[in-house]
C-alpha cells in the first residue's frame, strides 16, 4: 500500500498550521500508522532551537521528523535565505525527501511556510510548485488548506483553492485551525460557507489553544473528520453553532 502525502498549508502565517499538523499525525498514529513529517524550510529560529517538527513530535508523539533547510529570520523562506546567504530549497530537494519517507511510511505530512504561494526561492518555487514535483515525480500528493475561522477566511480560502486548480493539484480540505471559545456570528457562518468557497470538504475545527491540551491525541481525534482519522462530524458542528436567522450573536 503507497503512502498518503498530504502538502499542508495554511491561508495565512499563525493560523494553526503546525497543530494541525501534528493533530492529523496523531490521529494517525493512534490508527497504527507510520508518520513522517517533513518541513521542506524552517525560518525565524536559529540552529538547536525546537522547530515546528519539534512540536509536532512533542503534540503528537514518536514519529519521523525531517528539516531540510533553516534560516534566521523569520521571514519568507527565499527572502530569510538570500539575506542569510544560504542556498534555498528545491523542489527536486522535496521530492528525494518525499519519496525516500513515503518507501517507509504510510503518511506523509510537508509542512509549509505560511500560504501556498510563499516564494522558496529567486525564481518564485512555492510549496505548490514542489507538490506539483511530487506529483510529477509518479507520487500521489495531496493539499489540507488550514485557515482561520472568522472575518475574511473566505476570499484567502477561494484565492488558495483557485491556485490549486490552476496547478491541477487536488485539495482534500480545510481544517479550521482555532476555533474560538466563543465564536462569534462570521465564525458561525464560516461553518457552512468555507467547504463552498473551498470546493472542497470541511474536515475539522480545532479548538483555540489546542496545542496546549492535556490529553492532545484525544483532543485530535474528536476534532478531526474520519477522512483525517478521527471522529468529528462536520454536519454536526456545524448546526450546534447554526446562528437563528435575524438572531445577533455576540
Amino acid at each position: 500500500m503507497s503512502a498518503r502525502i498530504l502538502f499542508v498549508t495554511g491561508t495565512n502565517t499563525e493560523v494553526g498550521k503546525t497543530v494541525a499538523t501534528a493533530a492529523v499525525a496523531s490521529a494517525a498514529l493512534r490508527a497504527g500508522s507510520r508518520v513522517a513529517v517533513l518541513k521542506p524550510g524552517q525560518t525565524g529560529l536559529a540552529a538547536g532551537e525546537p522547530g515546528d517538527v519539534d512540536d509536532v513530535r512533542r503534540l503528537a508523539g514518536a514519529l519521523t521528523t525531517r528539516e531540510l533547510a533553516r534560516y534566521p529570520e523569520p521571514l519568507a523562506p527565499n527572502t530569510a535565505a538570500r539575506r542569510a546567504g544560504l542556498p534555498p530549497v528545491s523542489p527536486a530537494e522535496v521530492v528525494t525527501a518525499v519519496t525516500e519517507l513515503a518507501a517507509t511510511h504510510d503518511l506523509v505530512l510537508v509542512e509549509g511556510a505560511g500560504g501556498l504561494l510563499v516564494h522558496f526561492d529567486d525564481e518564485g518555487r512555492t510549496l505548490a510548485d514542489q507538490a506539483r514535483a511530487v506529483i510529477g515525480a509518479g507520487l500521489a500528493a495531496e493539499v489540507l488548506l488550514v485557515a482561520s475561522a472568522g472575518l475574511g477566511t473566505l476570499n484567502i480560502v477561494s484565492l488558495t483553492a483557485e491556485a490549486l486548480r490552476a496547478r491541477e493539484l487536488p485539495l482534500a480540505g480545510v481544517v479550521v485551525g482555532s476555533w474560538p471559545q466563543l465564536p462569534g456570528l462570521a465564525e458561525r457562518c464560516n461553518l457552512a460557507d468555507l467547504p463552498r468557497s473551498a470546493g472542497a470538504p470541511l474536515l475539522g475545527a480545532l479548538p483555540e489553544r489546542a496545542g496546549a491540551a492535556a490529553d492532545f491525541a484525544a483532543l485530535a481525534a474528536a476534532s478531526l473528520a474520519p477522512e483525517l482519522g478521527g471522529t468529528w462530524d462536520a454536519r454536526a458542528f456545524a448546526r450546534t453553532h447554526e446562528p437563528v436567522a435575524g438572531q445577533a450573536v455576540s
